[in-house]
Order: C-alpha cells, then sequence, then structure tokens
C-alpha cells in the first residue's frame, strides 16, 4: 500500500482535507471545525504518515501539536522548501494558499509561464513566469463578499444565494444581482487575462476554486479548471518537505 499523506487547508471561509495515497488523491472532505478532536478523528481513520498545513486563519496552535504527534508534519510557510522564488519584497506576507497553488501550477506545467486563479473568499491572481519564479498578481473580492457587500452598503438590496441559471439582462432584484456579481466577475477575470496576455503573450491559464466550473461557461478565453488544485500543491510540496 502507498503511504498516506494528509493535506489540510484552512481557509477563510471552510476548512478542508484531502488524502493522498501515493501520488493519488483518494478523497477530499470538510472539516467541522480546527480542534485537535476533530483532526485526530481524520488521522485514526487514515493513518497517514505525513500531512501538511496551509492556514490563512488564526487556527488553534495545539492543532499541529496533533498532527506532529501522528505524522510527519509540515506547517506551510515563506520558509518552506518550494519548487519556485519568490523575488518580492515581503515575501512572508504571501498567503499559505498561495504558495500551494504555486507550487501546483510549477509541477503541472514546469517552464512555463502559468496563471493561477482562484475563486474563494477573494479571488486571487497569481502569476509564474517560465523562470518559476512567482512575481505577484492580486486579489479581489470573491462571489460571497460580493453578494453580502450589496446588502451591507446599501438600504433595500437582499443577500442573496448563489444560482447559475440566470439571464444577461436580470429581470427582477435577484437576477440583477445574480448577473452582476456572477458576469461582472467573469468578465474581470477574462480582462485580467487579456491584460497579462497582451504583457506576456501565450501562457497557461489554471482556474481553481469549488465553483470553478460554473464560472467557464462564461469566460471566453480558454482555460484548465482544476478545483482541487491546491491539494496537488500541498502534496507536492509535501514531498519535498516530508521526507521519511
Amino acid at each position: 500500500m502507498e503511504p498516506v499523506t494528509l493535506c489540510i487547508d484552512l481557509g477563510n471561509t471552510r476548512y478542508k482535507y484531502a488524502i493522498f495515497e501515493g501520488a493519488t488523491q483518494k478523497l477530499t472532505g470538510i472539516l467541522s471545525d480546527d480542534q485537535p478532536a476533530t483532526m485526530q478523528a481524520v488521522l485514526n481513520e487514515w493513518k497517514p504518515a505525513k500531512s501538511i498545513l496551509s492556514s490563512v486563519v488564526e487556527h488553534d496552535p495545539t492543532l499541529e501539536e496533533t498532527l506532529a504527534r501522528a505524522t510527519k508534519f509540515h506547517k506551510l510557510s515563506h520558509l518552506t522548501i518550494l519548487p519556485f522564488t519568490s523575488p518580492v519584497g515581503k515575501p512572508e506576507t504571501i498567503g499559505a494558499d498561495r504558495l500551494a497553488l504555486c507550487a501546483a501550477a510549477v509541477n503541472l506545467a514546469p517552464g512555463k509561464n502559468n496563471l493561477v486563479i482562484a475563486l474563494g473568499t477573494c479571488i486571487t491572481y497569481n502569476f509564474i513566469n517560465k523562470y518559476h519564479e512567482f512575481i505577484g498578481g492580486g486579489i479581489s473580492p470573491g462571489m460571497d463578499m460580493r453578494f453580502k457587500s450589496l446588502e451591507t452598503f446599501t438600504a433595500k438590496l437582499p443577500v442573496i444565494k448563489e444560482d447559475w441559471n440566470f439571464p444577461l439582462i436580470g429581470y427582477d432584484t435577484r437576477t440583477n444581482i445574480l448577473s452582476g456579481v456572477i458576469l461582472g466577475m467573469a468578465k474581470e477575470i477574462d480582462g485580467f487575462i487579456d491584460a497579462y496576455l497582451e504583457r506576456y503573450g501565450n501562457f497557461n491559464v489554471l482556474l481553481t476554486g469549488g465553483n470553478s466550473a460554473y464560472f467557464v461557461p462564461h469566460l471566453k478565453n480558454q482555460i484548465f479548471a482544476d478545483p482541487d488544485l491546491l491539494f496537488k500543491g500541498l502534496y507536492a510540496i509535501s514531498e519535498c518537505n516530508n521526507q521519511v
């Protein structure tokens, strides 16, 4: 049996994990919280030899102790051995999730320019050039944040849930918001891709995040969508840093 690796992503909206047997991703799951007992249940079920944690939140510090006792553990940070460099002013400020996405891009398409677009709490644009340098990108509000901001900063607009069945021209408040937010995000993404094309020519565009597949029909540019790209990056980084 191939060794099991546990990859954990503590994001602003969800806490998730993935199980790899060797290099094969077997499943993904949701963690209800960041408490050690919750993680211990996953450890007891899968008995991983290695684990890696990507966190962009202030998680329970004893979670790391739980992982370190049971596995060969690595916490992703700017001190991690990475398959790319980050020649930016303050590399310690780069989010762990963005580091994992860049590692996935380099692992999937080495020696090429890659733009990784992640649709989460925020939209992040992450550009890694053909020399395997992460040179930066952009951050803008994600879908839920846009929905909530319309309700928060207006007197009468409601907060609504995403729905992928909507017209270009909205016929009521709800469909106007759906069209404005979702198509607005699609046009933003296409605009960024076009701007990068003007500067760098051809490159790979990788789209990820739980709702990424729903955006593909609304984009004019050719992309590769993979909702689990971050986990694949975490696994690749774990292989570099968690030698058993």
